[in-house]
């Protein structure tokens, strides 16, 4: 969960891909790049953004460098196809975009409780983590995270979370090693006609992780406040 590096947040993306890469990757999706391979020419691709040849093959090639786009270089051209990484990235920014024209939507994610691994019970125990908890969240966390199994159209929701303004817990380190870094989302948990309010998804800062699912923190122990069972359905309606 939370024991990755320090530096684990920022992936090869964060460091190589700007808004003109963005542009360039906005233009592959909308020729279709999403849904399949699409032919890509650097030439008709420099003409839409307004930019020469060899500065639209370097974002082309940026965006390959950050896991964005895969490319089958042809000789008269190149084949296109962008990532699930990518996707998410469009999805980020379409969801900043529909905050600035739309009224704000609810988000609620759903699904169901689910056993974890056992590892956040000793994360979200260490002190280096847990005096962040109690400064910014306003609480000390239960030992322990409550999992959610997240259902197929809220895995394609979840993104939008990341658009959100979370409350940051940083990186820290011990003798022994370096933990990494987490945002904290404000939400209220729903099951059964019941409501605890307020939990927190907590979503590690790093590269990957499982879009699946969502973990939860709370001051008492979920499974015991809303009476909760592996396979009960939930909502988790994030704060925006």
């Amino acid at each position: 969960m939370l024991g990755a590096p320090v530096f684990a947040g920022m992936s090869r993306a964060t460091l190589a891909v700007g808004y003109d890469e963005l542009a360039a990757l906005k233009l592959l999706a909308l020729d279709g790049a999403r849904h399949g391979e699409v032919k890509a020419s650097c030439g008709d691709l420099a003409d839409r953004l307004d930019a020469s040849t060899q500065t639209a093959s370097r974002r082309l090639q940026a965006l390959e460098e950050a896991g964005y786009v895969e490319r089958d270089v042809v000789s008269d051209g190149q084949w296109v196809t962008i990532t699930d990484d990518g996707e998410r990235v469009l999805q980020r920014e379409y969801e900043d975009y529909r905050r600035v024209f739309e009224d704000p939507a609810e988000l609620a994610l759903s699904g169901r409780v689910t056993s974890g691994m056992g590892e956040g019970r000793h994360y979200i125990s260490l002190p280096g983590y847990n005096r962040q908890f109690e400064e910014r969240l306003g609480y000390e966390p239960f030992a322990g995270t409550l999992n959610v199994e997240l259902d197929e159209p809220s895995r394609r929701a979840r993104s939008a979370m990341e658009s959100l303004d979370g409350i940051d817990i940083d990186a820290w380190e011990d003798d022994e090693r370096t933990y990494g870094s987490a945002t904290c989302y404000p939400a209220t948990l729903e099951a059964g006609g019941d409501a605890y309010d307020p939990v927190h998804v907590i979503v590690p800062d790093r590269t990957h992780h499982d879009e699946t699912k969502v973990e939860l923190i709370a001051a008492d122990k979920l499974r015991d406040e809303l009476a909760l069972d592996d396979g009960d359905e939930v909502i988790v309606r994030v704060a925006q």
